[in-house]
């Protein structure tokens, strides 16, 4: 079964997406295993407070690896079992937010991560990625109504342009045809109302996977 995950900047929607994708999918009879990154285990959501945690002294490449570390636990003790038995998988972030937000916007070299990465999660690539498209603005005033920012999202707003910017060049043919590790990549405006955006992740789930829609 497939590994379907959804990616974006701060504020676009994906933990929401995700949650209302997994009700519809088990409604239809699918069995539905959905998860977060970094989180999906103890040590997953151990690595998930301490990097969010603004009291947190954590440099890039630390950040990095402890991303790849949570990352790598589950690929191996969730991911992997969960698709062997024929779930499906929804993951709220996957890599290409490392790719996005160490490469992209702390400035790490690509060639590094990427090698970390594939460590990280051997073979398992993902069948769908579907990447909610928001400002980071728009994104960032979204993310202060839910409360506090954590240590990401207190980076500052060129940071936060840059993964922006990021994210944009990942829906490019070029770039997915150089990164085959990343599967298919498809676009979904998350701008609107919450049903607004459920409904375009519908009808790009209906187009790249019609037997889940």
């Amino acid at each position: 079964m497939p590994l379907i995950v959804l990616e974006g900047p701060e504020g676009a929607g994906k933990t929401t997406q995700v949650a209302r994708l997994a009700d519809r999918l088990r409604k239809a009879g699918h069995g539905v295993v959905s998860l977060r990154e970094p989180g999906g285990t103890p040590l997953g959501e151990e690595v998930r407070r301490l990097l969010l945690d603004p009291a947190s002294d954590v440099s890039a490449r630390s950040e990095a690896l402890l991303y790849m570390a949570s990352r790598a636990h589950l690929v191996e003790r969730v991911i992997r079992p969960a698709l062997g038995r024929g779930a499906t998988v929804l993951l709220d972030r996957f890599f290409l937010s490392t790719y996005a937000y160490q490469v992209g916007g702390r400035g790490l070299r690509e060639s590094l991560v990427v090698a970390a990465n594939q460590l990280a999660v051997g073979d398992v690539r993902p069948d769908l990625t579907i990447l909610l498209a928001l400002p980071a603005s728009a994104g960032l005033a979204r993310a202060t109504k839910r409360g506090p920012h954590d240590r990401i999202e207190q980076a500052d707003a060129g940071f936060h342009e840059r993964v922006s910017r990021a994210f944009t060049a990942f829906a490019s043919p070029a770039w997915q045809s150089a990164h085959p590790e990343a599967g298919p990549v498809i676009v979904v405006d998350a701008s609107g109302s919450v049903a607004d955006v459920e409904a375009r992740v519908s009808d790009a789930l209906r187009a790249r996977l019609p037997a889940l829609a």
